[in-house]
């Protein structure tokens, strides 16, 4: 459904050494470094780059979207718990601790350095 995704940043060299380090446990590297932002893509799809952070393209201070949200998928509880406790090390604020949520889903919610809202959990069940 979506070619890919970017999260602003007012800092790119903090927040990309932040993302380096809480995407590792998803298997998601840096592949493309550029001047104005970095882009991510799963280990072994390098030309499939789905995750940009990004310095706006207008020069304007990047902001927070009220309800906005970028969800990543883990494999394991394991990697939602290694996800969110890199992430408070790293200076993230909790916006939710690693736990079952909407029956037998297992999320955490965080908070960036820029105060973007991201998402880990380890699956997703559709109800109709």
């Amino acid at each position: 459904m979506f070619a890919f995704v970017t999260i602003g940043t007012n800092n790119l060299k903090k927040s990309s050494s932040f993302y380096d380090k809480i995407l590792k446990p998803l298997n998601i590297k840096k592949v493309l470094i550029h001047e104005r932002y970095f882009g991510y893509a799963k280990k072994g799809f390098n030309k499939k780059i789905e995750l940009y952070i990004i310095k706006p393209h207008n020069k304007k201070k990047a902001t927070i979207g009220n309800g906005t949200m970028v969800t990543f998928m883990a494999k394991s509880k394991k990697i939602v718990d290694e996800f969110y406790k890199i992430g408070i090390a790293l200076g993230a604020k909790d916006e939710g601790k690693p736990g079952p949520r909407h029956g037998k889903d297992y999320y955490a919610y965080l908070r960036d350095l820029d105060g973007n809202k991201i998402c880990v959990c380890r699956s997703i069940t559709i109800k109709n």
